[in-house]
């Protein structure tokens, strides 16, 4: 197993921790602490749960548990979705101690993050991400929800984990696709607040592209470093946490537009970032440089 990376997002007493290495999923000494009850309900999809739902299930040992799979892609985000998260809750006897394990990519981590901020009015989820995206946006910093039909992300809610397991090992059974799209947000880190990290991972593209495990763990490490920082001082994006959003203004009307699921998250805030910088050049904000 590589080296564990351990971050914090500071919150008070809401805090909550990151770890990051390879084999976590297996590593149930590590995130078994996170579960405060006896009632655990794991939500992944039909790609991710052959793949690792096993190992997960195996940690559980002792804990009434049970899993809902969901098919997979960003159209399936839905209220309608999330329904069924409620009524797989509701016949595991889930109270008020239960816990959400979110398997999977963005789009499970957000619809279970948002199912568990409504079950009895808030209970407790851990993220277990399964994509580059996921793992160094999506499932830090408390933001929940589903798509409607009118926009993306529209019905949602702040609701931060108790814990982040990002496995690094599942990366390596992402498309290449996928794993580019990831990589988009990762850039946008350099690009809203560190220079130096975009200039690091200028330097690293060939070791990136590669999938080297140290270079990956290096960067997903900075990427949720900048963005816990960024959470810490302000949660509910009231000012500062806004930056997060670079390219995700037009990234959220392209796979609206295109419908769901014809871009990936990534892609769009890609291309969004471009054209925000495009927009910031012609208004007389930034120079083209």
């Amino acid at each position: 197993m590589n080296t564990l990376r351990t971050l914090e997002v500071s919150l008070g007493t809401r805090s909550y921790p990151i770890w990051i290495g390879d084999g976590l999923l297996d590593d149930a000494a590590c995130w078994r602490g996170a579960i405060g009850g006896r009632h655990v309900l794991v939500v992944s999809n039909t790609t991710v749960a052959p793949l690792y739902l096993a190992r997960v299930e195996a940690a559980l040992g002792g804990l009434h548990h049970a899993s809902l799979l969901l098919p997979d892609g960003e159209a399936h985000k839905t209220l309608e979705r999330t329904g069924e998260v409620f009524a797989a809750l509701a016949r595991l006897g889930a109270s008020r101690d239960a816990t959400i394990l979110a398997l999977g990519g963005g789009v499970i981590g957000d619809l279970a993050g948002f199912a568990a901020a409504c079950w009895m009015r808030g209970i407790d989820f851990v993220q277990m991400p399964t994509t580059l995206l996921a793992m160094v946006d999506s499932s830090v910093g408390g933001k929940t929800g589903v798509n409607l039909p009118a926009g993306k992300n529209l019905v949602g809610a702040f609701h931060q984990p108790r814990a982040v397991v990002a496995d690094t090992s599942t990366l390596a059974t992402l498309p290449p696709r996928e794993y580019r799209a990831g990589l988009a947000e990762v850039v946008k880190y350099g690009a809203i607040a560190d220079p130096e990290f975009f200039f690091w991972l200028e330097q690293r593209v060939d070791a990136l592209n590669a999938r080297n495990g140290q270079t990956l763990g290096e960067a997903i490490e900075r990427s949720c470093a900048s963005k816990a920082a960024i959470v810490a001082r302000d949660e509910h994006e009231l000012g500062e946490r806004a930056l997060l959003n670079f390219g995700h203004t037009f990234g959220h009307a392209l796979e609206t537009v295109a419908g769901y699921g014809t871009l990936l998250h990534g892609e769009a805030v890609a291309i969004g970032m471009l054209q925000a910088a495009r927009l910031s050049s012609l208004l007389g904000r930034a120079p083209a440089e």
